[in-house]
């Protein structure tokens, strides 16, 4: 198969999987991040870096969005949220951080496909996304993308809905979240 193929391939994958995402989870999610005073975004490897992504637009939405782990990441409450992108739910470096802003109060939303996980029955509020080889083996669609490629591109589209869909929420559109992206690049 040549590489255009493959990208062929890759964006039905990509359909497929983003129409098993329940819409009721996903206003569910959108709602949960407005009401909060800050959100705190966190994920291991590629997962992170999508959450990253996430918490950059979150920013430019005129929310207070940080990334764990970042040193200028304020301290975390009672009034605020802690958003894990996981596809396992299983990630060690990631349960001490559920834990702890729970026990301090905030509440966790997870997006994970292991609803079933330790993170994933730790969450307050929880998004299931489709994506990972496992999915072909309990009967799911299949993915010919290694490892849990197809989850994280599902995560990115996902994130970049729920912007769109607290744009429209919040009254906003791209000229007024452009002042404030970065001026110092």
């Amino acid at each position: 198969m040549n590489m255009m193929k493959y990208a062929a391939e890759i964006l039905e994958e990509l359909g497929r999987s983003v129409e098993q995402i329940a819409e009721p989870e996903a206003e569910t999610f959108a709602d949960a991040i407005l009401q909060k005073h800050k959100v705190f975004v966190a994920g291991a490897g590629r997962s992170g870096l999508m959450g990253r992504t996430f918490a950059m637009r979150l920013m430019q939405l005129g929310v207070n969005a940080y990334v764990v782990g970042d040193t200028v990441t304020p301290s975390i409450g009672k009034d605020d949220v802690l958003m894990i992108g996981t596809g396992s739910g299983e990630t060690k470096s990631l349960i001490p951080v559920v834990q702890k802003a729970k026990s301090l109060g905030a509440s966790v939303i997870a997006v994970t496909t292991a609803p079933e996980s330790m993170i994933g029955k730790l969450a307050d509020t929880l998004v299931k996304l489709p994506g990972t080889p496992k999915d072909q083996q309990d009967g799911g669609h299949s993915t010919i993308q290694p490892m849990a490629s197809l989850f994280e591109q599902t995560l990115l589209i996902f994130y970049d809905a729920v912007i769109l869909r607290m744009m429209e929420l919040t009254g906003q559109d791209t000229a007024t979240m452009y002042e404030r992206h970065a001026n110092l690049e």
